[in-house]
């Protein structure tokens, strides 16, 4: 897909990633981006930059997820592209409260839920469109320092998997984002964190390999390639694997996210 003359919408727009893919479609000749994040302010500003228009939403409701859809539809457009990027990470194992393992549920796994639900029959009635999800590194290995986080992004990169092998038949393409450590407020103050291991990407490096994907139309977007290695090695020996993972844990299990 070429994102000139398209309509975008992005999550978690108010900054780090989410602001940079805003900025590249932008770039790209995007009709219209529109920029979605809890944090209204910033999601203003965002949307100041690239020519856009805010709208302010909780994504782990989904019923503001769907009048939000629904507005843009009315107002601005038929969607080309949604990416639900907007994610959260708490640190800790099993012990973590059940109230933040269901937020972090909500939002890194149930958001892409609702917004796939809404425009996933909208598209394939129009003949197609474009659904990107952002997971991570740790949906297709693990976090280390925070189960609710790893258990979760595998859960949306197996989700991105589901929608693209039922829908794909209605043209409908879908792409998922799978970066180890990127400069973000989630990110920040955990530089020498397990995640970043092999350095801190700028977002919009990030952003521009979504972009590069995007025209491309594949499936998973490993914006730091040695991520493709692990994901080999994984493959080829599980328990060794595991054993280079309780080696990391060992390393870094009491740094807290």
């Amino acid at each position: 897909m070429e994102l000139k003359d398209k309509i975008c919408v992005v999550t978690g727009a108010a900054s780090g990633i989410g602001k940079a893919l805003c900025e590249a479609f932008a770039n790209e000749g995007a009709k219209h981006v529109v920029c979605v994040d809890m944090n209204a302010n910033g999601a203003e500003a965002t949307a100041k930059d690239v020519g856009g228009t805010a709208f302010k939403v909780d994504v782990s409701d989904e019923a503001q997820i769907t009048a939000m859809i629904d507005a843009v539809e009315a107002d601005i457009g038929p969607i080309d592209l949604f990416f639900s990027n907007a994610g959260i990470a708490v640190g800790g194992g099993m012990e973590t409260p059940n109230v933040d393992w269901q937020r972090t549920w909500d939002i890194n796994v149930m958001a892409h839920v609702w917004a796939a639900r809404k425009l996933a029959p909208l598209m394939a009635s129009r003949g197609g469109g474009y659904l990107l999800n952002t997971a991570s590194a740790a949906g297709l290995l693990n976090q280390v320092g925070s189960a609710s986080y790893g258990v979760t992004k595998h859960a949306a990169v197996g989700l991105a998997e589901w929608i693209a092998m039922t829908h794909g038949d209605e043209g409908i393409k879908v792409s998922v984002l799978c970066p180890q450590a990127v400069r973000t407020e989630m990110t920040r103050g955990h530089e020498d964190h397990v995640a970043a291991i092999n350095g801190m990407m700028e977002p919009d490096v990030c952003a521009q390999a979504c972009v590069d994907v995007i025209r491309a139309e594949t499936f998973l977007i490993t914006p730091h390639v040695e991520v493709i290695d692990y994901i080999k090695n994984k493959a080829d020996n599980y328990d060794r694997w595991i054993g280079g993972m309780r080696k990391l844990n060992r390393l870094y299990g009491d740094q807290k996210l």
